[in-house]
This record gives structure tokens, C-alpha cells and sequence, in this order.
């Protein structure tokens, strides 16, 4: 088992609060939304923990468990043997091994990313990044392509979505590990959306590129905790969801250098219930959400629907929720949310991600020590 540090799943359970959850929609049962009828279909379950997933060129799928394995669904089966190579993880609290995404040119170099949270000798950990080659079973050639600099010896707010642009450009997403403040200083890693080249150097074009005591991979900051990105299939643009603390979940469109407020702006409040810096929702020089939410879902995964199954979801936006075990389904005109509907509430568990499958299908993954992958099929 690839890790440093964990604890049971059991233990793991408890940490993070979850529930263990059997899926209440009667397989092959119509469900009727506002703008599609469809059904859950279960593809695979006995998933521990799972919170990413890629789609291979031929269909195959990769799926990440928290406690340090990487999986293998093949012709809709889950391979009992996990594929070999992967870093070593430090699986504790909302660490552990997260991310996955395939490079671009994979059918050419075979290349799989992995975001995860990584240990230094002294305890703390951080966000970290690694590439391999898929080859017979196994990353071959791994090599951490990027270390965030925000440690901690804490297991909270590694962030650590990623997703590449139409150009090529990596994104990393970057929580603030527990400490807001950072996220208002640039020459920390934490509570950004990095940009990087695959092999982790830094485009010339960053916004802070030369400037003096800024790391030079942000691309955005005042982030508190993305677990979502998501790429628009037509225009390419970057989309990302972050967890506010009690209340004020965001959706943002991440532009080149903006700073997205946290904690000098929020919608929400501390989990004591007292007001965030006064109170303050809006400043000067800092962006508003797209989208918020309050009180809380706790949104994770998101994607960006563009298959042909359902035209009724052609452009929407999809994102999981753990808390409110929902997914949210994001009506968009342009580059604005016009309107929310909430599907499958409480009906599968908690949701850790969403992806569009090249099949045309949404296909879902639930937070649980027995989890599933489900997929969104149209009925009849």
C-alpha cells in the first residue's frame, strides 16, 4: 500500500465525518428532471475512498483511491490489481492520493499526472505533483513535477484538482491548508490556481513572471479550498468550486492574476458562527463569484456537460456535493449561471466527482470506504 502515514479506513471514516451510504435509486428506474429523464447505472463498486477519475483513448478508466492506490475499469470491470508505481502518500485527514489526469498527447507518450499530498522528513506535508508513463501496469519514469512550498503538519485543504487548457497549460488547484492569510501572499503556494507546463516548469507568460518574492506557477489566488476545475469544451476557459468555511461555497472563471478574496471577502462565516473579517463581501480589486452557495454543500468535482446523450445538458455544468450528497446541475447563458437544479439528492451518497465519459454519459464517484462508479444514462 502506497503511503507514509495513514489510518484506518475505519478511523479515516470517522475523521472526516462521513456516513456510509447505500444507493437508494432502484437500478433501471426512470427519473425525471427538469430538462432529461434518465437512470443511475452502478458500473463498479468496492472503490475505498475514490476522489478522481480520467478516461483513457480506448474507454478504460483511471480511478484514484484515497489511501494510495490507482485502479483500473476496464470493459466496465474493476482490475483487482492496482497499477504499480505510484508515489508514496501521506493519507490522512483530506490527504492522501487525489488527482488524475491524462496528458494530452497521451495516445503518443502514455503520460498520467497525480495530484497528492506528499510528507517531508520533518511531518509536513503538501500538495505535490507527479508524472509517469502507463506501461504493462505500471508508472514507469515517475518524476514529482511540482512541491508546493505551503507545508503543514496539518491534513486539511490540499486542493489538488487538475486539468489541462486547449494550449496544453496544466492547472493545479492549491488550498490554503488551514491557514487563510496565506492565501493573500504570493510568495506562498497556498490558496491558488497554479499554471503550469507538463513538465512542471513555468510558462514565460504567468502574471507574476519576474516579479520579486512571487512564486512565479500562480495564476490566481485568494482561493480557500478548490476541489473542482473544470475546462469549457467551446471557449477553453478555466472554471473552478472552492469550499467556503460555514456557508459561501464558490464557483469562479479564473482569470490570469485576479485575486478571488479569501479571507478578506467571503460569503460565508466562521464555523463559530462569528462574521469574517467584519462581515465584508465585497472590496476593491477583488473578484465576486460566479456562484455561491450558502448555506453549504460542500461541492467536490465538477465538469462541464458537452456529450450527445442529453442536448437538454449541452453546455450546463455539473458539480458533486458530499454534504448534501447532490449533484448540481448549473444552467449557463455565456459565462453566467442563470439558474440551479439539484439531482439525485441524497439518493447515492456523498459525491466526490463528476466527469463527462466519451460516451456521452456522466459518470459519478461517491465518497465511502465501499464506494461506487455510477454512471447518468438516458432512460428507454
Amino acid at each position: 500500500m502506497n503511503k507514509l502515514a495513514s489510518v484506518s479506513a475505519f478511523a479515516l471514516f470517522l475523521v472526516l465525518g462521513c456516513s456510509a451510504q447505500t444507493a437508494t435509486v432502484p437500478p433501471g428506474d426512470t427519473i425525471t428532471s427538469e430538462q432529461a429523464t434518465f437512470r443511475v447505472e452502478l458500473v463498479t463498486d468496492g472503490l475505498e475512498f475514490p476522489w478522481g477519475m480520467a478516461f483513457l483513448p480506448d474507454g478504460d478508466m483511471l480511478i484514484t483511491e484515497r489511501d494510495g492506490r490507482l485502479r483500473l475499469v476496464s470493459g466496465g470491470g474493476l482490475d483487482p490489481t492496482p497499477i504499480a508505481g505510484v508515489p508514496d502518500v501521506f493519507a490522512s485527514g483530506q490527504g492522501g492520493l487525489l488527482d488524475v489526469a491524462i496528458d494530452p498527447a497521451f495516445a503518443e507518450n502514455g503520460l498520467v499526472y497525480l495530484s497528492y499530498s506528499g510528507v517531508d522528513d520533518d511531518g509536513r506535508s503538501s500538495t505535490r505533483v507527479a508524472r509517469g508513463r502507463l506501461q504493462d501496469g505500471a508508472l514507469q519514469d515517475v518524476e514529482v513535477i511540482f512541491r508546493s512550498n505551503s507545508v503543514s503538519s496539518g491534513g486539511r485543504h490540499f486542493g489538488s484538482r487538475l486539468g489541462f487548457d486547449p494550449d496544453g497549460y496544466l492547472y493545479v488547484t492549491s488550498g490554503d491548508r488551514g491557514n487563510p492569510d496565506s492565501a493573500q501572499n504570493l510568495a506562498r503556494h497556498a490558496g491558488t490556481v497554479l499554471r503550469l507546463l507538463p513538465d512542471g516548469s513555468v510558462p514565460d507568460d504567468n502574471p507574476f513572471v519576474g516579479q520579486s518574492g512571487v512564486r512565479p506557477e500562480i495564476y490566481s489566488y485568494g482561493h480557500r479550498n478548490p476541489q473542482g476545475l473544470a475546462v469549457h469544451p467551446e471557449t477553453g476557459r478555466v472554471w473552478t468550486q472552492e469550499h467556503g468555511p460555514r456557508g459561501g461555497d464558490e464557483v469562479n472563471l479564473i482569470e490570469a492574476g485576479v485575486n478571488y478574496g479569501w479571507p478578506e471577502i467571503s460569503w460565508g462565516i466562521n464555523y463559530s458562527g462569528t462574521p469574517i473579517n467584519a462581515g465584508l463581501r465585497e472590496l476593491d480589486g477583488m473578484a465576486q463569484p460566479a456562484h455561491f452557495w450558502d448555506p453549504s454543500i460542500a461541492p467536490s468535482g465538477m465538469t462541464f456537460y458537452d456529450g450527445d446523450a442529453f442536448p437538454e445538458w449541452q453546455g450546463d455544468l455539473f458539480v458533486g456535493a458530499l454534504k448534501f450528497q447532490l449533484i448540481a446541475r448549473l444552467e449557463m447563458e455565456g459565462d453566467e449561471i442563470v439558474a440551479e437544479e439539484r439531482l439525485l439528492e441524497g439518493q447515492l451518497g456523498r459525491i466526490r466527482d463528476v466527469r463527462t465519459g466519451p460516451d456521452g454519459l456522466l459518470y459519478i464517484l461517491t465518497d465511502d470506504p465501499d464506494g461506487g462508479l455510477y454512471r447518468i444514462a438516458p432512460s428507454g
